[in-house]
């Protein structure tokens, strides 16, 4: 009986991600790894002892995330020892993540003697030259040729006939597809492209991107940007494949008019959803991180906070330190509006702005330090004379007296009070970088900040801190780690102009936070095919594709500023309904996508074995959310004219709500993923593993 194997390519650094700087924390990363991560347990089971991965070796991160053990497949392990006889250093382990999938790493320097010889090869055989100063691009031609050599090798060793699937992920890892297409390996191709090289490029130099698409000169586009050779390599990987995929429809588009070709199937990017056993037990972990939040912003303040944190929101954005992209630029600017209306409508809400966008500094701002240090100075002061104040009134009860108010406390209680509040006492204003900066004077950020005039005065009703390194529970400053500070905030603002995804938004959602997408993401797109009224369910989607950047301007501030008008009922009734979105971004249920891929590989790769019947699943097929019947979120709907939390309005019986009830008309439009229409010629095979009673999906009947 023959074998079916699925090899996923990548070239990043272990653990697999998208490019080589990157370490492994899920803040401070892109998203190939996140989707490589998460799927991991979904693709383990569903193919077993037949699922590899393959990426480089470095071994700083091999120390603590892989678990290098001997390879359980003879003709595997005879493969590697080939290679490693001819001059390679190939290591066979666990990847010590959720699943445990197997992991094939190739020291990509140690066979840098071969680089020249290999680039000659390149150009013979694809026209393309790779410049010699281009070392992330040198590391791609050795890892594409080390990969096919690897593929070629192990088809070569197997006894028994096998059918081996290849998914390659990103340009980096692409070479090793056109290589095992020229080589007329038997093996199934697929490409995944989860941004194109182009698209990031041209979006960053502030061009009108989508409404252009198809005006565009790529091959001059390319050569003027000097990434011409990077983005043949792209290209080569995507016409080469057996099947093209993206990440979204938006990204899909932006493939056929720049890469040429048509993906073959879109393959959304999911995560892996934990359900807690209460229900609202996510609603108990914000209230938690809100706390801890709130504590950083006391020190932060210190001698200027003269504002209710009771009324304060939490908003804020988060990823690569990407300005205009990932929408930094019009986030900035909606706030300066938004501090407008909060002030001329006397609002009490203050709303606190983090930006968290890794940046090039040199240490931490002192006077951020400082205002740490004085918070816990005062906590400090107020647990001493609360154990005197205590004791004294303990002795005074004891002997059954009512103490004497004025005389409980003595000189020195009050001595240590004064001192504690002269401490507070501070003339500049709160600091908007908590660190110091290595260019502040050309930061895109603090630009912008300085242009808007939101410096953290006392007028002001919006307040912003720049944040510019990832989150660590081990900062002296914010010692939170990302998840933690996610689930304490109240609005995650992901204005992008170009984000194929969009990883962000979906982990507020699974975590329960509300968010603004746009309609130019993955993410913004997906909602929208899948929910009659996003915003009701906290999902707000800006557009930027249809309207100029000062009216998407105007909307993300509406957006923000009816999101400040909720009551706290509201926003408690939004991030339930907004938690119950979880199950549409699972792997269980977007993991259908992937296996169609797979299988549509196969019958294109071996058509006299296997067979895929197209059939489109329609956009909305598997889920379908409506508009919800209760109480609306947004206070524009709503019947009370005070955008103020109020007692009343927690006991207004004509608002009624019933959680239980929203849940289940929720679950009763979720339905089943479509059986996959996948057929094996020559026997009963449906599965990874060759057992006839696998469904198709990867799930035993």
């Amino acid at each position: 009986m023959s074998h079916i194997y699925l090899v996923e390519s990548h070239y990043i650094h272990l653990c697999f991600v998208c490019d080589v700087w990157h370490v492994c924390c899920m803040c401070e990363v892109g998203g190939i790894y996140t989707v490589l991560q998460t799927k991991a347990r979904l693709t383990a089971e569903e193919w077993g002892e037949n699922y590899f991965l393959v990426g480089p070796y470095v071994e700083s991160n091999v120390r603590t995330q892989v678990e290098l053990i001997e390879p359980t497949n003879p003709a595997l392990k005879r493969t590697i020892d080939k290679m490693n006889s001819s001059g390679c250093k190939v290591y066979f382990g666990r990847w010590l993540i959720e699943g445990s999938p197997y992991v094939i790493l190739i020291d990509v320097a140690f066979t840098a003697w071969s680089l020249d010889s290999w680039k000659s090869e390149l150009w013979d055989l694809c026209d393309i030259g790779v410049p010699w100063f281009d070392r992330e691009a040198n590391d791609a031609v050795l890892f594409g040729f080390l990969t096919a050599w690897l593929l070629g090798e192990f088809a070569a060793q197997s006894e028994q006939p096998s059918h081996i699937v290849a998914h390659f992920h990103e340009w980096l890892a692409g070479l090793g597809l056109v290589l095992c297409r020229h080589r007329q390996l038997s093996i199934a191709t697929i490409f995944t492209t989860h941004a194109t090289l182009l698209g990031r490029y041209l979006c960053a130099g502030n061009v009108d991107f989508y409404n252009k698409l198809a005006e565009f000169n790529v091959d001059k586009e390319a050569g003027d940007r000097q990434i011409y050779h990077r983005y043949c390599l792209e290209r080569a990987a995507a016409h080469c494949a057996h099947v093209f995929t993206t990440v979204s429809q938006i990204t899909a588009i932006e493939a056929e008019f720049l890469l040429k070709r048509k993906p073959d199937i879109v393959t959304p990017n999911g995560l892996n959803v934990k359900k807690f056993s209460a229900v609202h037990e996510f609603q108990n972990l914000h209230a938690q991180s809100k706390n801890r939040i709130q504590e950083f912003v006391r020190g932060h303040f210190y001698g200027h906070l003269d504002f209710n944190l009771d009324k304060c929101l939490f908003l804020f954005i988060a990823g690569r330190y990407e300005f205009s992209n990932k929408g930094a630029d019009i986030f900035l600017e909606a706030l300066a509006r938004l501090n407008y209306l909060l002030r001329v409508n006397h609002s009490d809400v203050t709303v606190i702005a983090f930006f968290i966008m890794p940046a090039r500094t040199n240490n931490f701002n002192v006077e951020t330090l400082k205002g740490q240090a004085v918070r816990k100075q005062l906590w400090d002061t107020a647990q001493t004379v609360k154990e005197r104040f205590g004791k004294k009134l303990y002795e005074s009860l004891l002997v059954g007296q009512l103490p004497d108010v004025s005389k409980i406390m003595d000189k020195e209680d009050f001595t240590l009070m004064k001192r504690a509040i002269f401490a507070t006492q501070r003339q500049c204003q709160p600091p908007v970088c908590t660190h110091n900066m290595l260019e502040d004077s050309n930061d895109p950020i603090l630009t912008s900040v300085r242009r808007i005039g939101l410096f953290n005065s006392s007028a002001d009703r919006v307040k912003i801190i720049f944040h510019p390194e990832f989150l660590s529970s081990t900062s002296p400053l914010l010692p939170m780690d990302y998840e933690e500070f996610v689930r304490g905030c109240h609005l995650g603002v992901f204005p992008s102009y170009y984000e194929p995804w969009g990883y962000t938004p979906a982990e507020c959602t699974v975590m329960g936070i509300p968010s603004i997408s746009t309609n130019l993401s993955g993410f913004g797109c997906f909602m929208e095919e899948h929910i009659a009224d996003p915003s009701a369910y906290g999902i707000y989607i800006l557009d930027r594709r249809y309207r100029g950047v000062d009216e998407s301007c105007n909307q993300l501030t509406s957006f923000l500023f009816q999101f400040c008008k909720q009551s706290r009922r509201q926003r408690i009734i939004q991030r339930n309904r907004t938690e119950r979105l979880s199950d549409l971004l699972d792997w269980k249920y977007l993991g259908r996508y992937y296996i169609s891929a797979r299988h549509m590989a196969l019958a294109k790769a071996f058509p006299d074995t296997y067979t895929y019947e197209l059939q489109e699943p329609t956009s909305t097929s598997g889920f379908r959310y409506p508009r919800p019947a209760s109480v609306p979120p947004s206070p524009s709907l709503s019947r009370h004219s005070s955008p103020h939390h109020s007692e009343a309005e927690d006991n207004d019986e004509e608002e009624r709500y019933d959680e239980d009830v929203e849940a289940e008309k929720d679950r009763v439009n979720i339905r089943q993923p479509y059986t996959l229409p996948f057929k094996n010629k020559s026997s009963a095979v449906h599965g990874a593993n060759g057992n006839g009673d696998d469904n198709g999906n990867g799930e035993k009947d």
